[in-house]
């Protein structure tokens, strides 16, 4: 208790309520239920519904909460979990309904429907003008929320930008997920982590979709399912069905050789190339987020190496970025004292946002 500020007290009790879920907890003992209400709107001709969560005490910013990778969507028990626990923390939440969440794709056209969110809540009745308005993102979700960020109706709107795990450049991703290389500097030398074998399979089957043959399509899904099952499963068996394009992105995703990525990268289809591109912060000039962004990366995080937040805080001044020892993408559970008191600084830099 002695090594926790007075002004982290707010912090460490969010952080306590967000650990529990729905089980008590002192915030939960002082604040009233938030209430969570089901939103439609239309946004230039674009139908969007959304979760909104009231803290029914006065708000102090708006957040659009961007859902992970789960087949619940903006219904996922943890995703509900914690948006209340951030609207006990006095914020207005919403959750858009991403069709890339419950895929488990990514999908680039959800950076719009974040931005919709931001549109809408910026402009609704329920929260108090003059409020700002941040969002939330998690792992390759931040790269969505930074696409959102440069649409030209929602980027003044949003104040702030909080990345949890996120990245800045694709091609790095790959590389780490695929081959388990990643870099402290751009040019420095590689160091190696053993990546989460799942990762590279979930970014093969979210490019699936661009590929022109419709039997490249079925067999990569096919491999995803069985590799994201098993890592070592065979796949001779679909892989010799293959045509050219299926083969070049196969081969992204079996390399071991981060020296080869950028080669079999510009081998891929065209539309598959554009889209890593389109999902990569790095390709974007980011100037319009200077002192918005706060980025909190896990030091041990084995999907996206923490130097991708160091990365993308470098490229735009005035970032806050947190790296918490002991804590990987999701899971706290090897957290030491020094990266519970890191996490409840980075925490309060967020609360720190509301009026």
């Amino acid at each position: 208790g002695a090594c926790v500020s007075q002004q982290s007290w707010e912090a460490t009790r969010v952080l306590q309520d967000i650990d529990v879920g729905a089980g008590p907890s002192k915030l939960k003992e002082t604040t009233p239920e938030p209430r969570r209400s089901l939103a439609t709107y239309v946004i230039d001709g674009r139908p969007s519904v959304a979760d909104i969560y009231e803290p029914l005490q006065p708000i102090g910013a708006g957040l659009v909460l961007v859902p992970g990778f789960t087949p619940d969507g903006k219904d996922d028990a943890r995703l509900v979990d914690l948006a209340t626990s951030l609207a006990r923390a006095r914020f207005l939440v919403l959750v858009p309904d991403l069709a890339g969440s419950r895929a488990v794709e990514i999908r680039p056209d959800d950076a719009r429907t974040i931005a919709d969110g931001v549109v809408y809540l910026s402009g609704s009745d329920l929260l108090p003008q003059g409020h700002d308005v941040g969002v939330a993102a998690i792992s390759y979700a931040v790269g969505l929320a930074i696409m959102a960020s440069l649409e030209p109706d929602a980027g003044d709107k949003i104040d702030f930008l909080v990345g949890l795990g996120g990245y800045h450049d694709t091609e790095a991703v790959i590389t780490f997920a695929t081959t388990g290389h990643y870099r402290q500097e751009s040019r420095g030398p590689w160091l190696t982590k053993d990546p989460v074998p799942v990762a590279k399979w979930l970014l093969l089957s979210s490019n699936t979709d661009l590929l022109d043959d419709p039997q490249d399509r079925l067999l990569l899904q096919a491999i995803a399912e069985r590799r994201t099952r098993a890592d070592d499963a065979p796949i001779d068996d679909l892989a010799a069905g293959l045509g050219p394009e299926g083969r070049a992105l196969l081969d992204v995703m079996t390399n071991d050789d981060p020296e080869a990525v950028d080669g079999l990268l510009e081998d891929l289809p065209p539309a598959i190339g554009d889209q890593l591109t389109a999902l990569s912060p790095a390709r974007y000039d980011l100037d319009h987020l200077e002192g918005r962004l706060i980025l909190i990366h896990g030091r041990d995080d084995t999907l996206i190496p923490f130097t991708q937040s160091i990365a993308l805080g470098d490229a735009v001044a005035g970032s806050e970025v947190f790296v918490i020892d002991g804590f990987s993408h999701i899971d706290r559970s090897g957290m030491g004292l020094d990266g519970k008191l890191q996490l409840i600084t980075a925490l309060q830099a967020v609360l720190d946002r509301r009026l």
